[in-house]
């Protein structure tokens, strides 16, 4: 065996390390343990401060369309087209995730998102900006942030140990929700001191720390395997999915959820300016409500473990979800649309982990790919086309009754899988 120049083998080398790493990490919580990896650290931090930024320039991107319009409808079609990318790209993109340095690409897709940030930001300050161009580029940073995810998501498994996927998996959940608590408060006092021009442009320079991250993590090239041809594997995973009624009764699920009842974070901005007259700072205070109460429920579903009757138990949180939406739809005081925002946020983030936990379990190790990337379409494709169909009832009655009416139909649509699908009741 060929020792190096301190006389220590390689196998014995690696061990020493691991170890080292293992005794510095050895203050850490267990509960974040995936941080003792310094490349996994490294692009965990990145990646929370352009979060923070993205969710600053969501707020400022909501006001300043119904700045210009004072119209739902525009609000819900620059929903749409920020969305609506990832309906025609998702299914594809970890096809093409496979096929490229994943490292580069998501290079590739950080700076194309940074300038998107800064051109708004400029456009805004001269004032030189109109709602079609503000949709414009929320499609273009939609298309770039459809292309992102698939690449960020393979990414991860390379950055940990194995035996820390899980943790990594739980803390890029955690670091997204806490994103929402942070990035929605910062932006609406952003707003107030440096208007939305600001909020774009300190998005704008958010992405240069996960930039950074990404040129300085050490990532192990790997070669392009081959694959079979994209439509034979997607088509195989939908024949998979046809023959698992279990499986298929929740991506239907998901579909509802995300057609009728996630098309209402969209509308925020309206409810906090037209209905409660709160203000960005109000705006701010609404989305981080919602943004803590999913944080408290993933953190519920972590302390859990194991869900039993996961069946009953994402019915049931579904049901509270669209409850939430209906009464926030309509309340005209601040302090319960706050309270209502906060159990949407808990019921949604519990009812969604359900879904993602049970597909897991039940798929195959060699279909969780595809299953997976259909069920990420139903959950993020889905959407805008739903915001879309919002914004124009928006235009013929009143916007809390469309938005209560789409929530109160993917409810009874809940209802009835659960009476009818003996496969969901015998979910556990």
């Amino acid at each position: 065996m060929e020792e190096d120049p301190r006389g220590v083998a390689p196998e014995e080398d690696e061990a020493f390390i691991e170890a080292l790493d293992d005794a510095r990490s050895e203050g850490l919580p267990e509960v974040v343990r995936a941080l003792r990896n310094p490349n996994f650290r490294l692009f965990w931090s990145g990646n929370f401060l352009s979060n923070i930024g993205t969710w600053m320039q969501n707020v400022a991107q909501g006001w300043l369309v119904l700045t210009i319009t004072n119209s739902a409808f525009w609000l819900g079609v620059v929903g749409f087209a920020g969305s609506i990318p990832f309906l025609f790209f998702t299914l594809f993109g970890g096809v093409i995730a496979d096929r490229v340095n994943k490292r580069r690409l998501l290079l590739v897709t950080q700076t194309v998102m940074m300038i998107l940030a800064f051109l708004l930001a400029a456009l805004a300050w001269f004032k030189v900006i109109t709602v079609w161009e503000i949709a414009a580029i929320a499609f273009l940073n939609g298309a770039a942030m459809s292309m992102n995810a698939p690449s960020y998501q393979a990414l991860v498994p390379r950055l940990v140990k194995r035996k820390d996927l899980t943790n990594a998996i739980a803390l890029n959940s955690a670091q997204f929700n806490m994103s929402r608590i942070l990035g929605p408060t910062l932006g609406g006092y952003a707003m107030v001191l440096f208007g939305v021009a600001g909020n774009f442009f300190l998005n704008g320079l958010s992405f240069l720390g996960v930039i950074w991250a990404l040129l300085h993590i050490r990532y192990p090239d790997e070669k392009p395997a081959r694959h079979q041809s994209m439509w034979s594997s997607l088509r195989g995973g939908f024949a998979y999915l046809r023959s698992e009624p279990q499986m298929l009764v929740l991506i239907w699920m998901t579909a509802a959820v995300s057609f009728l009842g996630l098309p209402f974070l969209t509308f925020i901005p309206y409810f906090a300016k037209v209905q409660l007259h709160a203000g960005e700072s109000g705006l701010g205070w609404l989305l981080a409500a919602s943004g803590f109460g999913a944080v408290l429920g993933a953190m519920t579903i972590a302390v859990l473990g194991v869900i039993r009757h996961r069946g009953v138990v994402l019915t049931v949180a579904g049901i509270v979800f669209f409850i939430a939406i209906i009464g926030f739809s309509y309340s005209q005081s601040f302090a319960l649309s706050e309270g209502l925002a906060f159990f949407e946020g808990f019921s949604g983030i519990s009812m969604i982990s359900c879904f993602n936990v049970s597909i897991q379990h039940l798929s195959s190790d060699e279909m969780r790919g595809r299953i997976m990337s259909i069920y990420t379409t139903s959950f993020l494709g889905l959407p805008p086309l739903g915001a879309l169909l919002a914004g124009e009832l928006s235009r013929h009655i009143p916007t809390g009754h469309a938005l209560a009416a789409m929530a109160g139909l993917a409810m009874l649509t809940f209802v009835g899988f659960f009476v009818f699908s003996r496969a969901l009741r015998e979910l556990d």
